[in-house]
């Protein structure tokens, strides 16, 4: 499921739990955060939970960890330092293509190395 543009995270996950019939205590429970914590999240009174307790949150409502974690205004440890590696190089590309689509993107790199990049990130979730 590809997480809609404009919703708060607080409100989205609210939504998404309630939909999967996933009582307060129960989500909070699988996630490893208190109840009264995930509370005051889905009504955006608390900063969304650590990276970790997203991943899990992400996995049970079936959303891309990414995307999950970009509505918390986070960006994940592993794409964190890709980018302190090469921050000049890395700041100018996503400068360079943020106005293009996945595909115009896509088609800028040769075909062999999407694949096998495409592959190991679909064996990674």
């Amino acid at each position: 499921m590809t997480i809609e543009k404009g919703i708060e995270f607080g409100p989205f996950v609210r939504r998404e739990r309630e939909g999967q019939g996933l009582g307060l205590r129960e989500m909070a429970r699988r996630i490893g955060v208190s109840s009264s914590g995930l509370s005051m999240a889905e009504r955006n009174l608390l900063s969304p939970p650590a990276e970790d307790k997203l991943h899990k949150l992400a996995k049970i409502l079936d959303v891309d960890a990414d995307e999950l974690l970009a509505l918390a205004g986070k960006v994940s440890s592993d794409l964190l330092g890709i980018i302190l590696e090469r921050p000049k190089e890395l700041a100018a590309l996503l400068r360079a293509t943020k106005h293009m689509t996945v595909d115009d993107v896509i088609k800028r790199i040769p075909a062999n190395d999407v694949t096998r990049r495409t592959r190991k990130a679909e064996k990674n979730q």
